[in-house]
């Protein structure tokens, strides 16, 4: 019998994720959705667990909830980002070298992130190294180092992604269109702050954050792998346990896009990258999910979206075009995006704008909604072909609020969606005023002034 090394294993994990058993199991519609428990461990932390006895490993992903980007201070802009990269860079008695080295040499993976809203990571690791692997997340949560090297290594990085971002059109789209759409919010400011607040992030501010956002009462837990809830309630008490019950309070208030128009970045660029939206539909809303099919139909569908045959398939005029529902927090968007020559931006702009006031219209057919929702149903299995998806789906249902047995109801929910919602949902959803940013050098389009 051969035996591989950790080494060998980490190498395997990207063609060895898949689930089979869990997979099979989602993909039979006469089957019933994978059963979700939700493990409660002394202290009061919570984890969803999907538990698959098949695959030697353990993924959890975390997240907590407002504690990413948007409690940074403006002036610290970026400071929740920064912070993410620095957690796996020394903890407790290991410096930067030797943590990365107990990670490497035992097959464990640790990564954090962070977006507008929450500040969050994962973890996955090979059975026989689990309590090694939890117990460095402890630390990295618990204990972080912040230690000179390290930290200055990864603001240089930071700093030199930043100015290749200036030059990115992708970017600098997306960047204008948030800037202008909240202009008085914290969503309205980079993720990744700007180089003179990356440069002014102390270690103190780092260590700040730790403190006062990473709190147990605002966590998020998705679990899936060869675990029981018993080992699992056991170390989750044992990572999680030492942190505060609640983070410092916090004033975030809730928003609305508080912009119409078109914003241009000029960028001395051959083609135009177009960011678009308004504002959306909250996660919690009735309309929520007929307004999922909506989107589909209109610009989420890919090459079956009503974008892509008038814009591509029609005129040629992009190579993609798409929309999506966008669930922050504080103010919940639908969103699109485009990529097309200078010359042709305006055309594009025009399809956009007509195809969205069609729906608003409700010029919206029977079969075009069966579609969606043959699509929306048929493709969602997908989401269980790894132990990381997993764990990052049960995250959100956690964040969301969804409820346990979410994966058991959420086919239904689409299912119920007939004509007149989607109708109905997309008058209330596609009349808002919409905000076009672009970055390039559109031809025929002087933009607002910024």
């Amino acid at each position: 019998m051969i035996r591989l090394s950790r080494r060998q294993l980490m190498a395997l994990w990207g063609v060895s994720l898949v689930n089979l058993p869990l997979h099979a199991q989602a993909q039979s519609p006469s089957r019933p959705a994978p059963r979700v428990v939700e493990v409660e461990a002394p202290g009061g932390v919570r984890a969803y667990l999907l538990r698959e006895p098949s695959t030697p490993f353990v993924s959890v992903r975390f997240a907590f909830e407002d504690a990413g980007a948007l409690r940074d201070p403006a002036e610290r802009a970026g400071l929740a980002h920064m912070a993410s990269g620095l957690l796996d860079e020394g903890a407790g008695p290991h410096d930067s070298q030797a943590f990365r080295r107990l990670l490497e040499d035992n097959a464990i993976r640790l990564a954090f992130d962070a977006d507008r809203d929450t500040f969050a990571g994962e973890l996955k690791t090979l059975n026989e190294t689990r309590e090694l692997a939890f117990e460095l997340l402890r630390l990295a949560l618990t204990e972080p180092r912040f230690d000179e090297e390290p930290t200055e290594r990864i603001r240089a990085q930071i700093l030199a992604d930043l100015r290749r971002r200036e030059t990115d059109p992708n970017d600098r789209a997306g960047r204008a269109w948030f800037r202008r759409a909240f202009p008085d919010h914290p969503y309205g400011r980079s993720v990744r702050g700007t180089p003179a607040t990356v440069a002014a992030i102390t270690r103190e501010d780092l260590l700040g954050l730790v403190r006062t956002r990473l709190a147990r009462g605002k966590l998020h837990i998705g679990v899936a792998g060869d675990i029981t809830e018993e080992e699992l309630a056991r170390l989750l008490a044992a990572t999680f346990g030492d942190l505060p019950e609640e983070p410092a309070p916090a004033r975030l208030n809730e928003a609305t896009p508080a912009a119409s128009g078109v914003v241009v970045e000029r960028l001395p660029v051959p083609q135009s990258v177009v960011v678009f939206g308004h504002a959306g539909i909250d996660r919690h809303d009735p309309d929520f999910y007929a307004a999922y099919v909506a989107n589909y139909i209109l610009g989420g569908g890919g090459f079956s979206s009503r974008l892509t045959e008038e814009i591509r398939e029609k005129r040629g005029l992009v190579y993609g075009v798409y929309t999506y529902l966008l669930d922050l927090v504080y103010s919940p968007l639908w969103m699109g995006g485009l990529a097309t020559s200078n010359a042709q931006v305006a055309q594009a702009l025009e399809l956009v704008e007509r195809e969205r006031m069609r729906m608003a219209e409700g010029d919206i057919d029977a079969q075009s909604v069966a579609d969606a929702k043959t699509y929306l149903i048929g493709s969602f299995p997908l989401r269980f072909t790894s132990n990381d998806g997993v764990a990052r789906m049960l995250a959100t249902i956690s964040l969301q609020r969804l409820g346990r047995d979410y994966l058991e109801r959420r086919n239904a929910l689409i299912e119920a969606v007939t004509l007149e919602d989607v109708r109905r949902v997309s008058t209330r959803l596609f009349t808002r005023p919409i905000l076009f940013a672009i970055a390039g050098e559109p031809e025929g389009i002087e933009g607002d002034p910024t």
